[in-house]
């Protein structure tokens, strides 16, 4: 399998291989978006009803998906497919946000769709606290501000982290437990309990 030189050869390989080989061999990754491209619009127009920003999510997820390949890793569980869709939805998610900002308004949004805004929005209060929670994570560290993000704000779990930084659980809840302490320390005036 070394040395893949042809288009038919390199078809032969799963969806993980073919990531992991296109990290040295860029063409390869050709192969993701003909497998992909499709299903991937599909479901982005599915989501936005907008033929042009579904095409601009399908190529932002791959873009995504191609500059952090060398944070994927083959596991039990975790496929190329699962991985790349989890980036696909929260593309959109952020691309949907993004135009209800703007004004505009969703109607028969797609209903898996709807519950993923539902996990994202489940906490109470979401809309009015997100302001004040991102002003304190631009004082934070990073590393910090990062894994809040993404576990309170994005409503990542701990499972879904270690999986996208090659974490273990402990590490992450670690982590955020630390990054909570220097968020409240950080919010000082501001009401301290937004995350708790």
């Amino acid at each position: 399998m070394l040395g893949l030189t042809t288009t038919e050869r390199a078809q032969d390989l799963s969806d993980e291989e073919v990531l992991l080989r296109a990290r040295r061999e860029p063409w390869l990754f050709a192969i993701l978006l003909e497998r992909h491209q499709d299903a991937f619009l599909r479901k982005a127009r599915s989501i936005i009803h907008n033929e042009e920003d579904a095409e601009e999510i399908v190529q932002d997820t791959f873009t995504k998906v191609y500059m952090n390949a060398d944070r994927f890793e083959v596991r039990d569980g975790a496929t190329f497919t699962s991985w790349a869709y989890r980036i696909l939805m929260n593309t959109a998610f952020t691309r949907y946000q993004k135009r209800r900002k703007e004004g505009e308004r969703f109607s028969a949004l797609d209903p898996e769709f709807e519950q993923f805004i539902g996990e994202q929005k489940n906490h109470s209060g979401f809309e009015g606290q997100r302001d004040a929670i991102e002003r304190i994570l631009e004082r934070l560290p990073g590393h910090f501000a990062q894994v809040l993000r993404l576990h309170y704000l994005e409503r990542w779990s701990h499972q879904d982290i270690a999986d996208e930084s090659g974490e273990s659980v402990g590490a992450v809840k670690t982590r955020i437990h630390r990054a909570k302490e220097a968020f409240r320390q950080e919010a000082d005036g501001e009401e301290s309990t937004l995350l708790s």
